[in-house]
């Protein structure tokens, strides 16, 4: 196939071309001389998978050839046989040895990393030790870093990187890069001594980790080797090349691994033959993005080279740049072309590294029916299966909360089996009594008392609860084999439900009907299998590992994808190519990504040790780049914004922008406003498409029901609402309506308020006969009891008794003084008082009542957050002044009407202490009388309850606005009147 040559064989394809074709074409076109079967000896070696498959469908579509052997780079032995050769660790194994050695580490050093942590340094360490191998690095070069700047960093990584020294001298267990560097090393050696006659051809590498980059320096000096470097950049100019030679300024350029390549070899750049004559879908515009690349310190070649360029406006005609003003607004015109090219018959990519915004397209083509194919598939941990095992372990590893409860009760997996109905029933009523009682951590005895209710439907479904979601806590640790199999049952006694059926998992037997099922439960076999080799571990531990493992493994959907429509990662684009090209997501930090975290060794230490640096990925997200837009039809898309703040424009796309920019006499402005001018267009059109029809706003409504649907019944708490929000009440008390609270309660200032009340009343009553008890240490002491009784959240428990404890001075120094004057007498008490004339009942619940010996009342109310003042007691909290007036005109439970000599409330909070309430300025009589007015005027039939007619803040929220549509009108609009019938009947 070539001619014998000295030097090295390499060749290059140029970006904008289709790889893959223009490989094939190549050997089809050096082989035509020979008979058919010379294609059979020749050997590719390719990057992917994917390359491989899709070269593999370009020979099947003809003409008819015999296929050459295709393997990829970590496939070499499918070819080549290495027998002796020990095989690799299985990744799971290895990931469970370094945890556990890691795990000791912590166990002795606690402050190394948290332990929530384990999996992740593993796998990071794994990384590192995998790199060593690739770039032929050892620990002897490690030991060796100038480490005299770091000397405390460098202390605490060493007790960590040992680990990696010891897995180096196993030699009967390699990981799977150093035993790809193993096959690689041997099978140079034997290609050193009998090299392969047939043509062997390196292809679609870049030769970005050291292991490959042997390999391609190898392959290229065999008698009928050669490499051929995808995405080529023939308009780089020798200056150019000559700005790549430094390491830490230069790799994050699409081409500096390729001049990396060429040093090792002994070749110059611009003397690199191209594998084919083929030319990319736009020349001119391999030029400009070329320029718009140039090395950072070149940049300045934009003034002097830049007029030079020719046909700007013809490169940039088939470029259309997006700017969109947010995530979801980018999205939806990326689904819009899409759906465009699907009706035309396109065939159109979206390629970026952004897995959310890929995930907004695909829900945003959903709505035309539109699934595309999507090459990374769906990661295991957000299928409906993965989350099912993830909310299993949750059981394992923390309190029973009514939200996890909850979650799992409604997942389509669990009760998956019979009577599946009538379990969707009870969890739903079981959801509303545990959201109206208010309970954070339903329990046992939670359970049993709304099983009691009715005990013949639900006493099974009970029994099943509680043997498994309050049962499957397993605390301290345990054989990791052991946490396996008792999340497995308890898995499978979910599934099954009450009434156990069929295998477990009944739902998950067909691969085609759930495609997700298999492989999560081919990750739990493999857990079980390697188990063994983690050794003890936490209910927690063995948690943050699944969530680990599901979350590196993928599905791809079984449904018919849209053969036209694809999304692909970076990598498969690189051998790939389409009619419209999408490159989405074109911000710092999306594309290219921001580089991760090393925990081990910074960029200096790095470079010292001969690893990779950062820049590499963003080097080859570069090269990635510039391969994409070079396409026939190019979108390039951006948000403007995402939900936090600005965005930053990719540093490409910034240099492309500013490139053209500056050339307006060759074109350059024209054409980017030309760009712009079209990705507007296309942002009208989702204008279009989310336009809705306006509606007439409802008015600010001020319901008025007939008088026998009035409420003849209210407590004393309810009249301020009557006051501030009549539509509250008329929702309440005239719909029946109330508010349900969230399905996760969490500690509130109703829960502290409650817990607090609790606290002084059983203090008070404790000390009633004696104050010589009343103590602040007394007083604390119950403080803990109640908290830990009603607060299940301990740092809760912890803030709230702070906050008691600051006013427990001057809350027991008032409480003398008060006892001075009159005793306590009672607690938590009811009265009741009536209106003949109107039908009304008004009722009252007081905290406490104090009696003078000369039988005087002495009302209080605590109060853990800031009193009302003395004016809003006037007109609109009367609480204590309506208490005041139904203790002089009807008296309370066990003791009869009576005078009052004090009504006050007792702050618990930022201001502590008393606050009495306006008794000589509005007396029990005038608020008697005044109440009387009140219920009088909302009694009438044209008297309406208006929505928020005096609340106290403007962006106070009440519980029922949005059923007063609050938000259509404002504050300023007149209410609107709504006269209302009973129903017939």
């Amino acid at each position: 196939m070539f001619d014998p040559q000295d030097s090295p064989r390499l060749f290059g394809l140029p970006p904008g071309v289709d790889y893959s074709a223009e490989l094939l074409a190549g050997l089809r076109a050096r082989l035509k001389t020979q008979p058919p079967e010379a294609m059979a000896r020749v050997t590719l070696i390719v990057n992917t998978r994917k390359m491989a498959k899709r070269l593999r469908q370009l020979c099947d579509s003809g003409p008819d050839m015999i296929l050459p052997r295709i393997c990829t780079l970590a496939s070499l032995e499918s070819v080549w046989p290495l027998p002796g050769l020990p095989d690799a660790m299985p990744p799971l194994r290895r990931k469970l040895e370094l945890a556990r050695l890691i795990s000791a580490l912590i166990d002795r050093a606690p402050d190394l990393a948290p332990r929530s942590a384990l999996f992740d340094l593993a796998d990071s360490l794994a990384g590192l030790m995998d790199e060593m191998h690739g770039e032929g690095v050892g620990m002897d070069a490690i030991d060796a870093l100038d480490i005299a700047d770091q000397s405390g960093h460098w202390a605490r990584l060493k007790s960590f990187l040992a680990i990696t020294r010891a897995f180096d001298d196993r030699d009967d267990c390699p990981g799977a890069e150093a035993r790809n560097r193993l096959v690689t090393e041997a099978l140079l050696a034997r290609w050193q001594a009998a090299p392969p006659q047939g043509p062997v051809i390196l292809a679609g590498s870049t030769g970005s980790r050291g292991t490959t980059q042997m390999l391609m320096q190898a392959v290229a000096a065999l008698p009928q080797g050669a490499v051929v470097l995808p995405g080529f950049d023939y308009d780089m100019s020798d200056s150019a090349w000559d700005a790549l030679e430094d390491r830490l300024g230069g790799e994050d350029h699409p081409q500096y691994r390729f001049r990396a390549l060429l040093d090792q070899l002994g070749l110059a750049p611009t003397a690199l033959p191209r594998w084919t004559e083929t030319a990319p879908a736009c020349p001119p515009r391999n030029a400009v993005l070329s320029m718009a690349l140039r090395p950072a310190p070149v940049t300045d070649q934009w003034r002097s080279e830049g007029p030079l360029l020719t046909g700007i406006p013809e490169a940039m005609q088939g470029v259309t740049l997006l700017e969109a003003p947010s995530r979801r607004t980018e999205a939806l015109a990326i689904a819009m072309r899409l759906r465009e090219a699907a009706e035309a018959g396109t065939p159109a990519a979206l390629i970026t590294p952004d897995r959310d915004l890929t995930r907004q397209v695909t829900a945003a083509l959903d709505r035309w029916r539109i699934l595309p194919d999507d090459s990374a598939g769906t990661p295991l941990h957000r299928t409906a299966q993965g989350r099912y095992l993830r909310h299993v372990a949750a059981l394992m590893t923390e309190r029973l909360s009514t939200e996890l409860l909850l979650t799992l009760l409604k997942h389509p997996l669990t009760h998956a089996g019979a009577e599946r109905g009538a379990h969707l029933r009870l969890a739903r009523e079981l959801e509303l009594h545990l959201r109206r009682k208010g309970l954070p951590f339903p329990d046992h005895e939670a359970i049993a008392t709304w099983c009691a209710a009715k005990p013949d439907e639900r006493q099974s479904w009970c029994d099943w609860l509680g043997d498994t979601f309050l049962a499957g806590d397993l605390p301290g640790s345990h054989p990791l084999p052991a946490l396996a199999a008792h999340h497995r049952a308890l898995a499978r006694r979910i599934a099954w439900g009450s009434t156990p059926g069929a295998d477990w998992p009944p739902s998950w037997g067909d691969p085609l009907l759930t495609p997700a099922g298999p492989q999560n439960l081919a990750v739990l076999d493999e857990l079980a299998l390697h188990g063994p080799h983690g050794g003890p571990a936490s209910a927690v531990d063995f948690g943050n590992l699944l969530q680990n493992l599901l979350s590196s493994g993928e599905v791809r959907s079984a449904e018919r994808a849209d053969p036209l429509i694809r999304i692909w990662g970076t990598i498969e684009a690189r051998v790939q190519g389409a009619e419209l090209i999408i490159l989405a997501g074109l911000n710092e930090g999306s594309w290219p990504e921001t580089p991760g975290h090393d925990p081990w060794l910074n960029r200096a230490l790095r470079k010292q040790a001969g690893l990779l640096l950062p820049e590499r990925r963003i080097g080859l997200a570069a090269h990635d780049f510039q391969q994409a837009a070079l396409g026939p039809e190019v979108w390039i898309t951006r948000a403007v914004r995402n939900d936090e703040a600005e965005t930053v424009v990719s540093r490409w796309l910034n240099r492309l922008q500013n490139l053209l920019s500056g050339l307006p006499d060759q074109g350059g402005v024209a054409a980017l406003d030309g760009m712009r001018a079209r990705g507007k267009a296309w942002l009208d059109r989702v204008d279009q498409l989310e336009a809705v029809t306006p509606t007439t706003p409802e008015p600010r409504p001020a319901p008025c029901p007939p008088r026998a649907a009035r409420p003849s019944r209210l407590s004393v708490t309810a009249i301020k609402r009557l006051i501030r929000d009549p539509y509250a009440i008329y929702a309440r008390h005239v719909l029946g309506l109330s508010a349900l609270n969230p399905v996760q309660r969490v500690p509130d200032a109703l829960m502290r308020g409650n817990a607090l009340h609790d606290v002084l009343e059983r203090f008070i009553i404790e000390t009633r006969d004696d104050d010589s008890a009343v103590t602040v240490a007394r007083l604390m002491r119950i403080a803990d009891e109640e908290l830990a009784a009603q607060v299940p959240w301990a740092q809760t428990r912890m803030q709230w008794r702070a906050r008691l404890e600051r006013v427990a001075d001057g809350f027991v120094a008032d409480e003398l003084a008060r006892r001075s004057v009159a005793r306590p007498t009672a607690f938590e008490i009811s009265t009741k008082g009536t209106l003949p004339a109107l039908g009304f009942t008004l009722t009252a619940k007081a905290d406490r009542l104090d009696v003078t010996p000369d039988g005087k009342v002495m009302i209080y109310d605590y109060k853990t957050g800031t009193p009302p003042s003395a004016k809003e007691q006037e007109f609109f909290d009367r609480q204590l002044l309506l208490e005041a007036a139904l203790t002089e005109n009807f008296g309370w439970e066990n003791f009869g009407a009576a005078p009052v000599l004090r009504a006050a409330y007792i702050g618990l909070g930022a201001k502590a202490g008393e606050l009495d309430a306006p008794l000589e300025e509005l007396g029990p009589a005038d608020t008697w009388a005044q109440l009387a007015e009140l219920i009088g005027a909302y009694m009438q039939p044209d008297k309406g309850f208006v929505s928020r007619r005096a609340l106290q803040k403007a962006e106070d929220v009440g519980d029922y606005d949005q059923l007063a549509r609050y938000g259509e009108w404002t504050l300023a609009d007149d209410p609107v009147p709504i006269a209302l019938e009973l129903p017939d009947g």
